[in-house]
């Protein structure tokens, strides 16, 4: 692992260093501390992505630039996951040399594995609930770029798009600065609400309505959002047909008898009546 690691400052052994050690990053557990505190390495990965910029506008990336960059972005993934790294890999304000990669638009395979592979650097800092990401994030506009994908992206980038707002959603922190104004709650629900319709109009993917009924949930759990939602929640969520493709997925179905319960809606779901329902922790 280090003399891979070494590899790394060499332009002429990295593309190999970035594949051995992206393929085998899980088998090194101390692997992102070595990472980051190793001379010129997190660099040679900025370099690395830095360099595929010009290639973005107007759109001209190629699988194997792509390849490249997502090996890199893998490593920084580690870093991102790991207790003694993360805050470090915060305070140098990493995460903004991915963000243009999430502003893009482009729908091949190239562009799309690397918006992917850049959701997951953010998913993993996301997934350990810390006010301190949550502030950094909201600090530097992640909102809108998580919207882009989850309006444009494949279903599976939709899906981790949907899965950070959702812990946005979860730090009190996040859920105020959504719910602070109309414009805010109502570009979030907006999104959420074409996904609910989307998925109706091909075979819905049973993941990404979880993660969308659970961010619906949480949002009711603001008054001035409880309200909105009143208006503006989707049709397709009080439908027996909705809950029928639910149906193998016992807490998804109380999550949303739960959610039309707080926002005054009835549930056609006979597994849980109105009647019967009780408050349901979200952190589960």
């Amino acid at each position: 692992m280090e003399q891979l690691v070494l590899d790394l400052t060499n332009p002429g052994t990295r593309e190999n260093a970035l594949l051995e050690l992206s393929k085998k990053r899980e088998a090194f557990p101390e692997l992102a501390p070595f990472l980051w505190h190793s001379f010129g390495t997190i660099v040679a990965l900025l370099q690395e992505i830095i360099s595929i910029y010009p290639l973005l506008a107007p759109p001209s990336l190629t699988a194997h630039a792509s390849n490249r960059v997502c090996n890199a972005l893998a490593l920084l993934q580690c870093v991102a996951s790991h207790h003694d790294t993360r805050s470090l890999f915060l305070q140098a304000h990493v995460p903004l040399f991915l963000y243009p990669f999430l502003n893009t638009t482009s729908k091949t395979r190239p562009f799309e594995y690397l918006r992917l592979t850049s959701l997951g650097v953010i998913g993993a800092l996301v997934k350990v609930d810390d006010t301190e990401v949550i502030n950094f994030l909201l600090s530097t506009e992640i909102i809108p770029l998580c919207l882009r994908t989850m309006e444009m992206g494949s279903e599976l980038s939709k899906t981790v798009a949907t899965f950070i707002v959702q812990k946005i959603l979860q730090d009190s922190v996040g859920l105020n600065y959504i719910c602070a104004t109309a414009e805010r709650f109502f570009a979030v629900s907006a999104v959420l609400c074409t996904m609910v319709g989307t998925s109706f109009q091909e075979q819905p993917s049973l993941r990404l309505l979880k993660h969308i009924i659970r961010c619906y949930l949480r949002l009711s759990d603001n008054g001035r959002a409880r309200e909105a939602l009143r208006q503006c929640l989707p049709a397709h969520l009080t439908q027996q047909d909705f809950h029928l493709c639910l149906k193998d997925d016992i807490q998804t179905r109380q999550w949303l008898a739960q959610l039309l319960t707080n926002v005054g809606l009835t549930s056609h779901d006979p597994m849980f009546p109105p009647e019967n329902m009780q408050p349901t922790p979200l952190h589960t």
